[in-house]
């Protein structure tokens, strides 16, 4: 196993470089993808680190609604546990991690409504 097996699918702020920068310390290499069966929302943030790091007030987030025809575009990179830990710090209590099976068959990490 490498150190960066673990896959994080993002659809919103961490796909910024400002974020990457600031939550992991390196700009991440990833991949094209799809979550199918969920819609983006939006939240808004009022952590002051997170507005800090991402520069918006207002972060996307996805809820499931079952409906093949809906899906969410984003990037899957794969990052290291320490790394995943530190996507855990960066994400607000709005968001609770789970494991989806994305458009490609990967499984992935991703943040979703809490």
């Amino acid at each position: 196993m490498s150190n960066r097996d673990i896959l994080l699918f993002s659809y919103g702020t961490l796909q910024l470089e400002s974020v990457q920068q600031s939550s992991f310390g390196r700009l991440l290499g990833g991949e094209q993808d799809a979550m199918v069966g969920y819609r983006k929302d939006f939240v808004e943030i009022t952590d002051p680190e997170v507005l800090r790091a991402s520069g918006q007030r207002f972060h996307p987030v996805v809820v499931p609604t079952g409906k093949a025809d809906d899906t969410v575009e984003g990037m899957v990179f794969a990052i290291s546990a320490e790394e995943l830990a530190a996507a855990d710090a960066y994400e607000v209590s709005d968001y609770k991690r789970v494991e989806v099976a994305l458009r490609s068959g990967k499984a992935a990490w991703v943040y979703v409504q809490a």
